[in-house]
């Protein structure tokens, strides 16, 4: 069953059913750009609701992140925010696989709908224009028939009529067989011009008009698996991130499930801890035996009431009520003793990284100060100079800072060791330097056992560098270091740490360091 064959006669119903189609996609699709703006709004909001919940960076609130309640709260606002997330993909997707293709695939309908309706009225068009024709030829036979008969009328008249002379029956005769021939001649052309309608009203009801009527039902039958895919769509797309809505909702089920009060008191305890003994008891106090001194003028002054002697333990007798915060002192001595030890660690910790860094970067210098003075065209060493003496002083600056932040940390009842993590490095002359973890410093005695170095080792790194000249010449070999031609490839043992200089090893096993400045770096398995 098609409609060419079984709506052969319903050209104005499908013309309508193909265009209320049409509708339902257009409609279809705005509906769908609205439930994006939902989704849209939705997600705007719970990033709003987030972002206001969300503590502020250096806050008490931020602060209190430490206990797992606090932390599981920020966890659940994390995991909010990156629902609202999908929300704006399903927003995004339902755009781009909805709305965007599905108006692209109206538009070509609508097109393809105005040509197949512009083809029928054509041929409606064509088939009405030969209608006319014919009416036209039967309309012409018709009225010279009508003639040819009424001349043959008039020559039989005349042809009986004694009283007509033989040229007038002739001339009657004559226009008789005129008329009847021109009659003929009208004749032949509307049986000609029928048969021509016929076959083209023949070529229009059983070919042309159920070719185009078929070709709409086909494109109509399109449009509707079209949209029956959007419709599918519209739920697939949000399906396609249910997965992961799901891991956000379990993330907050596991952000309350991981919550625990014992944890929670025992941060509150390593947070708050004072490290003050609980007072003891209070002595007994005889005010009975002033009772009888007598007041003199050689005496002190007025006998302390209980009042008075109690009110110097007053800080410890009621360390319920509120105190004012002492200012904040460089040894942290405002603090209790507790949390002043660590206050002092922290910082005695951040103090050695920092010389970790200056230490690493002197390091550096002094190998590139080295190469210069072998390899003058490389650079001038003299250059280097207020670097090294900047780094010195900075290091000197820090060693002071150590000692004094260990002393006060010994002083608060800590260990009072801290290890320095320092590279080892040779000078100019292959002898260990003031810096060196073995070594005798140069300007004292035997090394300061609180400023004990060790030796940082570091695994090989699972790369290869290729280098790539800057200049045509090869470097040669100083102190430290090792010499390297063009094209050569090296396995990195210890990446640049900002000094200019990356250690590195040969196939063979012959380590040392080269200017990373002349060397580029290339992954390699």
């Amino acid at each position: 069953m098609d409609w060419g064959t079984d709506l052969w006669d319903q050209y104005d119903v499908i013309e309508k059913h193909t265009q209320s189609g049409l509708d339902l996609v257009e409609k279809y699709v705005k509906f769908v750009k609205e439930r994006t703006e939902v989704e849209q709004n939705y997600a705007k909001q719970l990033r709003n609701l987030t972002k206001k919940y969300s503590p502020k960076r250096g806050s008490k609130e931020e602060q209190e992140c430490r206990f797992t309640s606090h932390q599981s709260f920020l966890d659940i606002l994390n995991e909010v925010n990156d629902y609202a997330g999908q929300r704006e993909v399903i927003a995004e997707n339902m755009i781009l696989n909805i709305c965007l293709e599905l108006s692209k695939y109206l538009q070509d309908l609508k097109q393809e709908r105005k040509t197949y309706l512009s083809d029928a009225k054509k041929a409606q068009q064509n088939l009405e224009s030969s209608y006319k024709q014919l009416e036209s030829s039967k309309k012409r036979f018709e009225r010279e028939w009508r003639e040819a008969e009424k001349a043959n009328q008039n020559a039989e008249k005349a042809d009986q009529d004694i009283n007509a002379t033989k040229a007038d029956v002739e001339k009657a005769k004559m226009q008789a067989h005129m008329r009847t021939h021109m009659a003929e001649e009208c004749k032949n052309d509307y049986a000609a011009q029928l048969q021509k309608y016929n076959q083209e009203q023949s070529q229009f009801y059983f070919t042309e008009m159920p070719q185009i009527l078929n070709k709409l039902q086909d494109m109509d039958e399109r449009r509707v698996e079209k949209l029956g895919q959007g419709y599918v769509s519209f739920a697939e797309t949000e399906k396609h991130v249910t997965p992961i809505i799901s891991k956000c909702l379990e993330g907050v089920a596991k952000a309350g499930a991981s919550t625990n009060g014992r944890t929670d008191s025992l941060a509150l305890i390593e947070q708050h801890k004072s490290g003050f003994e609980r007072p003891g008891d209070l002595e007994f106090e005889d005010y009975s035996q002033g009772i009888n001194r007598a007041s003199s003028d050689s005496s002190l002054g007025t006998p302390k009431g209980p009042l008075d002697l109690l009110s110097k333990n007053k800080n410890k007798l009621w360390p319920f009520s509120k105190k004012s915060k002492p200012p904040p002192t460089e040894d942290f001595g405002h603090l209790p003793p507790e949390q002043r030890r660590k206050k002092l660690q922290r910082k005695i910790d951040y103090i050695g990284k920092e010389l970790q860094k200056e230490v690493d970067q002197s390091e550096g210098l002094e190998k590139m100060k080295d190469v210069y003075e072998k390899n003058p065209q490389m650079g001038d060493p003299s250059s280097l100079e207020p670097q090294i003496s900047q780094t010195g002083q900075n290091i000197e600056r820090l060693r002071g800072e150590m000692q004094k932040y260990e002393s006060w940390l010994m002083e608060a009842g800590g260990r009072g060791e801290t290890a320095q993590y320092v590279p080892h490095t040779l000078n100019n002359n292959g002898s260990h330097d003031k810096y060196s973890p073995d070594g005798a410093q140069s300007d004292e005695g035997n090394a300061d056992p609180s400023q004990a170095m060790t030796l940082m080792k570091m695994k090989p790194f699972d790369r290869r560098m290729t280098l790539s000249w800057k200049r045509p010449e090869a470097i040669s070999a100083s102190e430290g270091t090792i010499a390297m031609q063009e094209g050569e490839v090296f396995a990195v043992v210890e990446e640049d740490k900002g000094d200019g200089w990356t250690r590195v090893r040969r196939p063979n096993g012959d380590e040392g360091y080269i200017p990373t400045s002349y060397v580029s770096v290339s992954l390699r398995k």
